[in-house]
């Protein structure tokens, strides 16, 4: 008889395992949990390994805050030898001679750092016309996705033999670390995919605190649901405030300027959920968490 699931509110920190999509990452996750909601994110593709964070329950609310921030891999790249998909799980198309020195590989890498055009592989999850890319390609469409600005924070090249890259890749959002691969070879003339990627981190989280799927159980503890929102100011009303914005009620609050995301909390250091700050210190609450699975440390107690 299956197991009842349970009402789990948090955050885990999972060490993927290759061979596993984001989603079935996430189903068994989920299934060992018990938890009865929840929502990975971002996409980390079967041959990854390393940090998906996983939310559950009210903490679904900040998947996409998480699914925007920053990101850090370890990549090894083969060049010399260019496949369909743009890494080892691919059909090979072309085998070249690696020639070039370990100077022209810096110069190589320097031209993708910063903001840079990238065009995704064809066998990615990005949709058109709400049908997955990989579909398309599987029958033989060669139409690439459209090519999309992303920004490269740093490459940094770990260790090199003949015809095997390892790099340290801190990116934005966005950024397919096999697209680079691939136009990486491409400007080295001798073509390139990945062999093998490990996610070091997402945003504030990392490999370090991941927990191996085989180690997760109904009582892994999760991580309070504003882990995910340490990037947003902190704001603490007092009660007769924090009582409206649990109504859904916008409030005036002193000594804040500047507009955007906020992390709203009681005077106590109950979490409340997330607001949109206007100018002139209006606060809107746009997503509350329920009470019963908000609470947190006093921020004081936080740094």
């Amino acid at each position: 008889m299956k197991a009842p699931c349970m009402h789990r509110d948090g955050l885990l920190v999972l060490d993927k395992p290759e061979g596993l999509t984001s989603t079935q990452a996430l189903g068994q996750a989920r299934y060992r949990l018990r938890a009865c909601k929840g929502g990975h994110t971002g996409t980390l593709d079967p041959l990854a390994t390393g940090v998906l964070v996983l939310c559950f329950g009210e903490a679904t609310k900040a998947a996409s805050f998480l699914v925007d921030t920053d990101k850090r891999y370890r990549a090894t790249i083969t060049l010399g030898v260019s496949t369909t998909t743009y890494d080892r799980e691919g059909e090979v198309v072309a085998r070249r001679p690696v020639t070039a020195s370990d100077v022209e590989i810096e110069q190589a890498l320097s031209r993708f750092v910063g903001h840079i055009d990238q065009i995704p592989p064809r066998f990615s999850a990005i949709k058109q016309d709400g049908q997955p890319f990989y579909e398309r390609a599987r029958r033989g469409d060669p139409t690439l996705p459209a090519s999309r600005n992303v920004f490269v924070s740093s490459i940094d090249v770990i260790g090199r033999t003949d015809c095997e890259l390892v790099l340290d890749i801190a990116c934005g959002k966005g950024v397919y670390v096999r697209s680079l691969a691939h136009d990486l070879g491409e400007v080295l003339g001798c073509g390139g995919h990945v062999q093998a990627l490990r996610r070091l981190a997402v945003g504030r989280f990392t490999v370090d605190e991941a927990v191996p799927l085989a180690d997760v159980g109904p009582d892994t503890a999760l991580q309070q649901s504003d882990a995910a929102l340490t990037g947003l100011p902190a704001v603490a009303l007092p009660g007769f405030l924090a009582r409206a914005v649990r109504r859904g009620q916008s409030v005036h609050v002193g000594g804040h300027d500047g507009e955007g995301w906020v992390r709203l909390y009681d005077d106590g250091g109950v979490f409340l959920g997330i607001g949109w700050q206007a100018l002139a210190g209006e606060i809107r609450p746009k997503r509350l968490w329920v009470a019963a699975g908000g609470h947190v440390e006093p921020m004081g107690a936080r740094g």
